[in-house]
């Protein structure tokens, strides 16, 4: 018995941005960008809302539009999904959350729904907690009488990365993009679904990928009570300090831009799914030998090459999306998984591994049973 996926969706925004296009804004050129990190476009949100791309992703997943997978292709009744996990850096409001619109837009109206950030991680991180929740509920499970029973949960990452781009820095700049992707998840008494996860934080004592508040307002008093003169601008606070934050990327651009050291994300990511991949296997006493493919976060695919190596595995093992989408964040895997399903890369009983790893630093892996 396990948490079986039942159907996959995913969303891109209208306007593509080939890297060409980066030109007018950086130096820079397509083989700069598609060597370094085999991205050739990204999407890019310009009228649609994170939520907006959720939702989208949402209705291909439970099969009430066309474009996603479903298992047996029939759609599924709103009123049945009794969990919402919704994975994001990027919401679009802070209050309600980005699964409270989520759920009143898909009239899930007898859904827990709440946000979950882990980066790119924010998917898998998703996944192993709507598996916790609909196994500590079921039938026989210790305490299942006083739990929320979750029979069905969707599990969304949906990102509108571009927002918090950089457009001054070229070694940023060039890597995002906005997208959403969604999964359906039942509770099958007769099948494995996900067999094990792994999930875990390292520190990120050197700061490698940060990114401010949007919402750091400046208050309207001082230490010593109210102050009529309060500052127009918000001024670096302690926190940006604390993260190594001391400046503006450039004069006139928002402080709450995406940083990133590259060369010490990278060391980390390569190593992390590597680990990750092999920590999900021994939990379920399984090898690679077992698994069908693997579909890791689209975040450079320079590192997916150094963990094929390390893996001992050829790059057509791996599940590639990153050429079109760029990094998207929490929505990379549920939209290369979506691709692999639709493009028959996953058959009924194929044992996949779905591997991330993002700031904080975050990293886990999910090994299941499709």
């Amino acid at each position: 018995m396990g948490s079986t996926i039942i159907g996959c969706g995913k969303s891109l925004p209208k306007l593509e941005v080939a890297n060409d296009e980066l030109k007018a804004l950086v130096d820079t050129n397509d083989e700069w960008i598609s060597t370094r990190t085999g991205i050739r476009s990204r999407h890019v949100a310009v009228e649609e809302t994170a939520t907006d791309l959720a939702e989208a992703a949402a209705r291909q997943a439970l099969g009430l539009a066309d474009g996603g997978w479903r298992e047996d292709g029939e759609a599924i009744d709103p009123a049945s999904i009794d969990l919402v996990i919704y994975a994001t850096i990027t919401p679009d409001v802070l209050v309600p959350s980005a699964a409270g619109l989520l759920r009143r837009r898909l009239g899930l109206e007898n859904a827990i729904a709440f946000d979950l950030n882990a980066a790119c991680t924010g998917f898998v991180y998703g996944l192993t907690v709507a598996e916790c929740m609909m196994a500590g509920s079921t039938a026989g499970a210790p305490g299942a009488a006083g739990r929320n029973p979750v029979r069905r949960a969707l599990v969304v990452g949906a990102e509108r990365l571009t927002r918090v781009t950089g457009w001054s820095d070229r070694n940023t700049c060039v890597l995002f993009g906005d997208g959403a992707g969604a999964a359906v998840l039942e509770w099958n008494e007769n099948r494995p679904g996900i067999m094990s996860s792994f999930i875990t934080n390292a520190d990120d004592d050197t700061n490698a990928l940060t990114c401010s508040f949007a919402y750091d307002a400046p208050l309207p008093f001082d230490i010593d009570g109210a102050s009529p003169e309060a500052p127009e601008d918000a001024s670096l606070s302690r926190i940006d300090a604390e993260l190594g934050i001391t400046e503006f990327v450039d004069a006139g651009e928002p402080r709450q831009v995406l940083r990133m050291d590259g060369p010490k994300v990278f060391k980390f990511a390569a190593e992390a799914m590597t680990t990750a991949v092999h920590e999900a296997l021994d939990r379920a006493n399984l090898t690679l030998d077992d698994v069908a493919c693997i579909v890791p976060h689209q975040a450079n695919e320079r590192i997916i090459k150094y963990a094929a190596k390390k893996l001992g595995r050829p790059m057509d093992f791996f599940q590639l999306s990153i050429d079109h989408t760029g990094n998207t964040s929490a929505a990379s895997l549920p939209m290369a998984l979506c691709d692999a399903y639709n493009a028959g890369r996953i058959r009924r009983g194929d044992k996949v591994v779905l591997v991330a790893f993002g700031g904080g630093f975050t990293s886990g892996a999910v090994l299941l049973e499709a």
